[in-house]
C-alpha cells in the first residue's frame, strides 16, 4: 500500500517499542531509515532482510541532532520524513518533583522535538518539502497526574504541531502529530503493573485492547505519504481506538450492581 523506495527516513528513539515498530513498517515499505538513541539497540530495527542505520545520539543536544541529519544527507542526499519518537517520563509526584526533572522532561519532550524539526525543515526546504511527524500523547489532551510535565509538555508538542504546520507550509513541509494512548510495548508490564494489570485496563477500553506499535507505525506511514496525505497538515491524528472512558462510569455500574 505505501511505497517509501529512494526515501530516507529519521526515527528519534528508533531502537525499541513504538520507534521500534514505526522503523520496520518504514523499512517494509522501501525506505532507507535512520535512528537514533544514546546506546545502539539490540536487534536493529529489520525488514526484508535490511536494517536501519544506527546513530548515537542524545536528541536533547542539539549539535548532535544536526550532527545526524548532516550524516543522512551526506549519505543519501535529502531528507523526506522525520518521526519526533522520543520521548518519555519517569512517575513522579508534582509536588515532590525537582526542579533538574521537569527541565529534563520538558526538554526531551518539548523542546528536543522542536529543534529537531527546525533543522529538519532546513534539510527539507531546498528539496522541495518533506514530513515531519511528532508523537504526542493523550497526556497532552487530558490530566496527567504523576506525569504533570510530561503531559504539559506533549500539550506543547501539538499546538507547536499546529503552528509549525501554518509557518511551512508554503514551503511543503507538512507537520502533524498522532495522539497515542494506552501502547503495549515491551515496557508494559511495568508501566501497567503486569499482566494482571493489563487484562483489567484492556477489558475497559471500548476495542477491548491497547494499542501495538504497528499501529501507530501505519498511522505515520499515511501521514508521511506525499500522496495520500498531501493536503494533511497541522492534523493531530487521534490513534487510541475511541479512547479511556469516563472512570466514573464503572464506578456507578459497581454501585449500581452492590445495591442490587
Amino acid at each position: 500500500m505505501f511505497d517509501f523506495s529512494g526515501k530516507s527516513v529519521i526515527v528519534t528513539g528508533g531502537g525499541k517499542g513504538v520507534g521500534h515498530g514505526i522503523s520496520e513498517a518504514f523499512l517494509a515499505a522501501g525506505a532507507e531509515v535512520f535512528i537514533c538513541g544514546r546506546r545502539q539497540p539490540q536487534p536493529l530495527p529489520q525488514a526484508n532482510g535490511r536494517s536501519a542505520i544506527f546513530f548515537a545520539v542524545d536528541v536533547r543536544e542539539p549539535d548532535a541532532t544536526q550532527g545526524l541529519i548532516d550524516a543522512v544527507l551526506q549519505h543519501s542526499g535529502r531528507l523526506d520524513v522525520l518521526i519526533n519518537n522520543a520521548g518519555g517520563s519517569p512517575p513522579v509526584d508534582a509536588a515532590s518533583a525537582s526542579p533538574k526533572l521537569t527541565e529534563a522532561v520538558i526538554r526531551l519532550n518539548l523542546i528536543a522535538p522542536l529543534i529537531c524539526a527546525q533543522q529538519a525543515y532546513h534539510a527539507m526546504q531546498p528539496q522541495g518539502g518533506g514530513s515531519i511527524i511528532n508523537i504526542a500523547s493523550v497526556s497532552g489532551q487530558r490530566p496527567s497526574p504523576g506525569t504533570t510535565a510530561y503531559g504539559a509538555a506533549k500539550a506543547g508538542l501539538i499546538n507547536a504541531t499546529r503552528s509549525l504546520a501554518q509557518e511551512w507550509g508554503s514551503h511543503n513541509v507538512r507537520v502533524n502529530a498522532i495522539i497515542a494512548g494506552l501502547i503495549k510495548t515491551e515496557a508494559a508490564n511495568d508501566h501497567y503493573g503486569g499482566s494482571a494489570g493489563i487484562k483489567l485496563i484492556e477489558e475497559s477500553l471500548p476495542m477491548q485492547r491497547m494499542a501495538v506499535p504497528a499501529d501507530i507505525a501505519n498511522a505515520c506511514l499515511f501521514l508521511a505519504d506525499n500522496t495520500k496525505a498531501a493536503y494533511i497538515s497541522g492534523a493531530a491524528l487521534e490513534v487510541y481506538g475511541g479512547g479511556e472512558p469516563p472512570s466514573f462510569l464503572q464506578l456507578a455500574r459497581q454501585a449500581h450492581a452492590l445495591g442490587q
